[in-house]
């Protein structure tokens, strides 16, 4: 299928659609049709909603093509039973290279959120991150992040990295330097549905920094199966 309002289809079963979100694509419909209006006009069926992306994220999204679907799949996103893996770059001065990020998350100026100390309903998210040589032809400290999220709080990968010092190249809301974009990107997706086992990996083709050579072999070789690392649990 060709790419039409800001999506492309990745997959589509009897039960679900995975989805190619562009980068600055409304979710839901603001000033015009957002992403599920749209992709549901062009696909030809509904589509019902099991999780979500911001307006600046690109990448794998999931719809499930019926009620009961949709009640199956969102029950396996809030027992933490889908494994999403998120990319993002930075060239911030990162407070550490990886590790754990948590914290309750609080409202703060402009639509922004922020980390708190407090672990009432905590954000959780654990990264690991790959530094580059200068022979690169990337910006300056430039790095990049492999984010799995624990939790789905609003702009929470956005506000982990913001809160180790390493906003997402782009995201100004969240003090970042300006892009071509905002560069983070909903990278993959493994889960098991009615007994079958499902894994999504999609590269990202829009954001010139995306498609350094440097950043495309670490996707094509050390990340390119990112549920096989080592992540910890909780």
């Amino acid at each position: 299928m060709p790419e039409t309002f800001g999506f492309k289809l990745v997959a589509e079963t009897a039960d679900f659609v995975v989805l190619d979100k562009a980068p600055g694509i409304s979710f839901h419909s603001e000033d015009g049709a957002g992403l599920v209006v749209q992709a549901a006009a062009e696909l030809g069926y509904p589509l019902f909603s099991v999780h979500r992306l911001d307006k600046v994220t690109s990448g794998l999204i999931l719809f499930a093509k019926s009620s009961a679907a949709a009640a199956a799949l969102s029950e396996l996103f809030a027992t933490q039973q889908i494994q999403k893996y998120y990319l993002a770059l930075s060239t911030g001065r990162v407070a550490k290279k990886q590790g754990w990020v948590k914290g309750d998350m609080a409202p703060a100026r402009r639509g922004a959120y922020k980390l708190l100390s407090s672990m009432q309903n905590p954000a959780i998210s654990y990264f690991f991150s790959h530094g580059f040589n200068e022979a690169t032809e990337l910006p300056p400290r430039c790095r990049l992040y492999l984010i799995k999220p624990f939790t789905g709080k609003t702009h929470q990968i956005r506000v982990a990295l913001k809160s180790v010092s390493a906003p997402i190249l782009g995201d100004e809301l969240y003090q970042a330097e300006a892009a071509d974009r905002v560069y983070l990107h909903a990278y993959a997706l493994s889960f098991t549905f009615q007994g079958q086992l499902y894994q999504y990996r999609l590269t990202p083709m829009v954001g010139a920094l995306f498609q350094n050579p440097a950043v495309q072999q670490q996707l094509q070789n050390q990340w390119a199966e990112p549920w096989s690392l080592q992540w910890p649990t909780l």
